[in-house]
């Protein structure tokens, strides 16, 4: 974050104001946790904050602190909209695009207030005044722990913004395996345990509880996966009716797409997964070293994200979405292998 953006937006934050936060739609561990650990720190300075969620997320991150405070945009439009009208400032997390927050964009657009972006994605459009915006960056949690430090605040940092700062990090980091976690990383989870973050206790509550209908769903979804021995990829396919099967809730997919990297040799592993209304296939991308499953998405399915992680969707139905990938696929050969 540039020198004279610290300098306004701390000079901002020296009076009480009436703050915003939003992450992206279907937020992930990353999307809460920066939003929630943001939460609690302006809330300490004796700002007025509120988080707004373009929608609902899974149960396993609902444990966070502060969840409770969550308001929905899908179930509470106008509470939501008199919220942000009133707001001072709305920061968007862990996304740089509006067009991430869908049925949101239009009434953001419409209102006479300042835009403040933190994120870690490629490709940053530029509506807000205040942009900190670094790919090279692990997670948003992060970069929230770096803005913290540069308003120089590290020592406000309690065991809840601790707790949810870990929590965006361990996910988004795929438990500190990803290519983006660097020595810096590491050094700042130390000082979130320091600072009260129980790793043993978050990991858990993430990743150990999963119900039996997740698991019989994983089965499906691993035996539906198909290896391409030429192109060094696998993908997964998941069909409304075996998501319905399964009593499918939001969440149960996550991770999912991360197996087929498991297999010895696989450089790129995508998920396609029918939404429930049927009406498009929702896309995961996940690719090991570096071959840019970004530039993938954002050519091809209307997506993006990282080198190593994207998303994306197809308006077509499932057959003719493979068959795309199966056309694409030669355009890559060389690469993957």
């Amino acid at each position: 974050m540039k020198e004279n953006q610290i300098k306004d937006i701390k000079e901002f934050l020296s009076s009480p104001k009436k703050i915003s936060i939003i992450p992206h739609k279907n937020p992930d561990g990353d999307a809460i946790g920066s939003s929630l650990g943001l939460m609690h720190y302006l809330k300490k300075l004796g700002h007025t904050v509120h988080v707004i969620s373009p929608n609902e997320y899974p149960n396993f991150l609902k444990w966070m602190p502060g969840n409770n405070e969550v308001i929905k945009f899908d179930y509470q439009e106008d509470y939501a909209k008199r919220i942000l009208k009133a707001s001072d400032l709305i920061f968007t997390l862990d996304f740089n695009s509006l067009s991430r927050i869908e049925e949101m964009k239009p009434y953001l657009e419409s209102l006479d207030v300042d835009f403040a972006m933190i994120d870690h994605h490629q490709q940053p459009d530029g509506y807000a005044k205040y942009t900190y915006s670094d790919v090279s960056m692990s997670a948003t949690c992060e970069m929230i722990y770096n803005f913290i430090s540069y308003l120089g605040d590290l020592d406000q940092i309690d065991a809840d913004i601790a707790t949810c700062l870990y929590a965006g990090i361990m996910t988004d980091t795929g438990s500190f395996r990803f290519s983006s976690t660097t020595s810096t990383t590491h050094r700042i989870i130390a000082d979130l345990i320091d600072k009260g973050a129980k790793n043993t206790e978050i990991h858990n509550a993430i990743f150990d509880s999963n119900s039996i209908d997740k698991l019989h769903l994983l089965g499906v979804a691993l035996n539906n996966l198909v290896f391409l021995e030429a192109y060094n990829m696998v993908y997964i396919t998941l069909t409304k009716a075996e998501l319905e099967k399964h009593n499918f809730k939001k969440g149960d997919t996550e991770g999912f797409v991360n197996y087929g990297l498991s297999i010895e040799g696989v450089k790129l592993s995508i998920i396609f997964i029918e939404n429930n209304d049927g009406d498009y296939i929702k896309i995961s991308l996940r690719s090991k070293g570096d071959f840019s499953v970004n530039e993938m998405a954002r050519k091809h399915f209307n997506g993006g994200g990282h080198i190593n992680a994207a998303g994306g969707r197809s308006d077509m139905n499932m057959e003719d979405t493979i068959n795309k990938l199966n056309e694409i696929l030669p355009y890559y050969q060389k690469e993957l292998q």
